[in-house]
């Protein structure tokens, strides 16, 4: 377990948790459209990024909250091909930034597998 990395991931995932409840309506237009109930799911993401950064921060509990949330950056991530495929749907956002997004989200989800020093068990 890398100490400093597990602290920034539960800040990051604690910052993006509380956004989603600040600012739901930006995290509601991502929402694909073939998804139903947009404010829900952003919701239910926000509270699920906030439990997931206590719980990285819980030596107990830290495996299950990793893998939760590489979960999470898996079912976020349909969100974000939406927006690179549209991206005059976001204006202000240069395409290459939605772009961007794809491989920073595999990103994210190695550096969680790494830093919280998971395995796949047979």
């Amino acid at each position: 377990m890398h100490r400093f990395s597990v602290c920034l991931i539960a800040l990051l995932f604690a910052a993006a948790g509380t956004a989603h409840f600040v600012w739901p309506s930006a995290f509601a237009r991502i929402v694909p459209p073939s998804l139903p109930a947009p404010y829900m799911l952003v919701y239910v993401s926000g509270a699920a990024e906030l439990l997931g950064a206590l719980g990285v921060l819980i030596p107990k509990s830290r495996e299950y909250a990793g893998w939760g949330l590489i979960l999470l950056a898996l079912a976020v991530f349909p969100a974000n091909v939406h927006m690179a495929l549209h991206p005059a749907d976001f204006e202000g956002i240069p395409a290459w930034a939605l772009y961007l997004r794809l491989p920073l989200q595999v990103g994210l989800v190695g550096w969680i597998y790494w830093a919280l020093g998971l395995r796949i068990r047979a």
